[in-house]
């Protein structure tokens, strides 16, 4: 039978790490605490080496900045939809109530 690979939550990862960086105890106790191979918690402790500064930037990242212009066109399209959903009905109405129901102008466009 083959194993699965286990998949840890980032909070359980940054606790084994902390607790790393801590010095209480070494990798291999740790290790044999958790149960978890020593080079799976060397890796996950490289990973946070290499990605500790992104925890001091400042302002949001341009990841961020992509993600917040796209909602706000998102939304300012739905709000043009709305609008124009409302205008077209209302010429319907209009339109009926000018020509009637069956008239002229629904042998032209129908819907």
């Amino acid at each position: 039978m083959s194993r699965q690979k286990k998949h840890y939550s980032a909070e359980f990862k940054a606790h084994v790490v902390m607790e790393l960086l801590g010095g209480d105890k070494t990798l291999n106790e740790l290790s044999a605490h958790y149960q978890i191979a020593p080079a799976t918690i060397s890796g996950w402790h490289k990973t946070f080496q290499e990605r500790a500064e992104l925890i001091f930037k400042q302002g949001p990242s341009a990841e961020d900045k992509k993600i917040a212009r796209q909602t706000a066109e998102i939304e300012a399209l739905q709000k043009k939809v709305g609008q124009l959903t409302i205008e077209c009905d209302w010429l319907k109405k209009k339109s009926d109530e000018v020509f009637g129901p069956n008239g002229a102008h629904r042998l032209r466009f129908p819907d």
